[in-house]
C-alpha cells in the first residue's frame, strides 16, 4: 500500500479524533462493558492514532496487536503511544503502558495485509479495528476480509472511511472539476487493487449484513476551519497532486485552485463514515 508520512498522520490526528462518531463509540463501549480485558487487532495502524482514540472506551486491561507494512510507522507508533501514555516501558515486541488507570500490552507487527487480511490466526481477537483504511483497499480484498471475520464471528469497528462528500469555502470555479477528478483518482490502485474509495462502507455493510451481523453506520466528517490551517494546506496540496495525475483539470485551473485553498480564511468539510459490525449472538 502507498505510504503515509508520520508528519501527515500526526497533523490529521486531532481532526480525526474530533470527527469520530460518539454514538458508535458509545455502542462499542456498551458491547464490551461486561469485560475486564480485551484483545484488539488494529490494521494499518500508522502511528497508533486509532488506539489512542478508542482505548478509553474499552475495558481496563487491553492487549493490542498493531499491524502495519511500514516498519518506520510502527516505530513512530511506539514513540507516539509512549508520549501519550501516563507510563510506558519498551519490550522486545512493543511496549507496555498505562493511561488513566487502563493497562495496555502492545505488540507491534509488520505484516503484508495484501497477502493476509487476518494477521491474528494463532490468537483469536475480541475486536478487529482500523481507521482510514478501507477506502484504500479493493472490493475483492473487502470480500476476503469480511469472509474471515464472519466465519470466526468477530466484532469489527472502523472509522473515518472516505465518502464522496466534500465542500470547500469560499467556493471556487474549479471545485466541481477538482472533486470529480479527485474521486476518480481515489479509485486508483493503492496496493490492494482498484480502491473501493467512497463505496467502501456500503460494501462492508452489505457483506456483514449478508452474514447476519448487526450494522451501525454513522457520519464522521472532518470540519476544518482557521485553527486547522496547516492541515487544510496539506490536504489541498494532496488533492492537487492527485488531480494532477489524472490530467482531468488544466494546470492553470489546478494551480489557481491550490493558491485559493491555501490562502487564509478557507474552511472545508470532508466526509467520512464510521461503521460498527457485531456478530449475531
Amino acid at each position: 500500500m502507498n505510504g503515509f508520512s508520520p508528519e501527515w498522520l500526526k497533523l490529521r490526528e486531532g481532526a480525526d479524533h474530533r470527527a469520530r462518531n460518539p454514538e458508535l463509540l458509545a455502542k462499542l463501549n456498551s458491547y464490551f462493558s461486561d469485560r475486564a480485558q480485551i484483545f484488539v487487532v488494529d490494521l494499518g495502524t500508522g502511528t497508533g492514532s486509532n488506539l489512542r482514540a478508542i482505548a478509553p472506551h474499552l475495558p481496563p486491561r487491553q492487549q493490542w496487536r498493531l499491524v502495519d507494512h511500514d516498519p518506520q510507522l510502527l516505530t513512530a507508533a511506539c514513540e507516539a503511544i509512549a508520549a501519550w501514555a501516563d507510563w510506558s516501558h519498551r519490550t522486545a515486541s512493543g511496549l507496555v503502558a498505562s493511561k488513566n488507570g487502563q493497562s495496555l500490552l502492545i505488540e507491534l507487527k509488520q505484516a503484508d495485509l495484501v497477502a493476509d487480511p487476518s494477521p491474528w490466526r494463532e490468537t483469536r481477537p475480541d475486536l478487529v479495528t482500523a481507521a482510514a483504511l478501507f477506502d484504500l483497499v479493493s472490493a475483492e480484498w473487502i470480500e476476503r476480509f469480511v469472509n474471515v471475520l464472519t466465519q470466526a464471528r468477530l466484532p469489527f469497528y472502523t472509522a473515518l472511511t472516505h465518502n464522496h462528500v466534500a465542500a470547500w469555502s469560499p467556493s471556487h470555479p474549479a471545485d466541481t472539476a477538482m472533486r470529480v477528478a479527485f474521486e476518480h483518482h481515489f479509485g486508483y490502485d493503492k496496493g490492494f487493487g482498484p480502491s473501493a474509495g467512497s463505496h467502501a462502507t456500503t460494501l462492508l455493510a452489505a457483506k456483514f449484513s449478508a452474514a447476519g451481523y448487526s450494522i451501525e453506520r454513522r457520519p464522521s466528517p472532518w470540519r476544518l476551519s482557521a485553527p486547522d490551517a496547516a492541515l487544510i494546506a496539506m490536504l489541498a496540496d494532496g488533492w492537487a497532486q492527485a488531480v494532477n495525475e489524472t490530467a482531468e483539470v488544466s494546470p492553470t485551473a489546478l494551480a489557481d485552485w491550490l493558491r485559493a485553498r491555501q490562502a487564509p480564511g478557507v474552511s472545508c468539510v470532508v466526509g467520512h463514515e464510521d461503521l460498527l459490525a457485531l456478530p449475531p449472538r
